[in-house]
């Protein structure tokens, strides 16, 4: 089985070829995925709660 790192290092070269590479804070959620610190599932969780809005945005009180 290929080592963390690799599977980090294959996982960025590819999105680079797609304009998007890793920045080191999705190396990091890789790693915590990979070796058993996390879930996919937290780790999506824990994203959509980071970058969701709030319910009191100045659209709604419009």
């Amino acid at each position: 089985m290929r080592d963390t790192e690799q599977k980090i290092r294959e996982v960025d070269a590819t999105m680079a070829m797609e304009g998007m590479p890793l920045t080191d804070e999705d190396k990091s959620r890789l790693r915590d995925i990979f070796e058993g610190r996390t879930t996919v599932e937290r780790t999506v969780q824990a994203l959509i709660k980071k970058h969701s809005q709030k319910s009191s945005t100045a659209y709604e009180r419009v």
